[in-house]
């Protein structure tokens, strides 16, 4: 392999998955899967500092990574979806910036 292209190679990297809360475009280790949140769809939630008389509502799209395969879903925050073998759900989320946390619970 020449020089030339060891260094361009080298320049290279994968997005690797976190575990813990992510930005939009970040994927997240969820215990099997992985989760990228693509775009928030709708975000009515009131801000925390003010008194509402509708919570509001939140959801999120999301594209989810398995072994061969992957799937397009919107995700509200507490409302589990069965994905593969388990259930995906969107536990928490902040607001500017945008950050979200997911689980995964399932599998053998």
């Amino acid at each position: 392999m020449s020089v030339t292209l060891l260094l361009l190679l080298g320049g290279c990297t994968t997005a690797r998955p976190v575990e813990g809360p992510v930005r939009l475009g970040q994927m997240a280790a969820v215990n099997g899967p992985r989760v990228r949140a693509d775009r928030v769809i709708e975000d009515s939630r009131c801000p925390a500092d003010v008194r509402c008389v509708q919570a509001g509502r939140l959801l999120v799209r999301v594209t989810v990574f398995g072994g061969g395969w992957s799937r397009v879903m919107d995700l509200e925050p507490g409302v589990p979806v069965t994905v593969a073998d388990g259930r995906l759900t969107l536990v928490a989320a902040t607001a500017r910036p945008y950050r979200f946390t997911f689980d995964f619970q399932g599998g053998l």
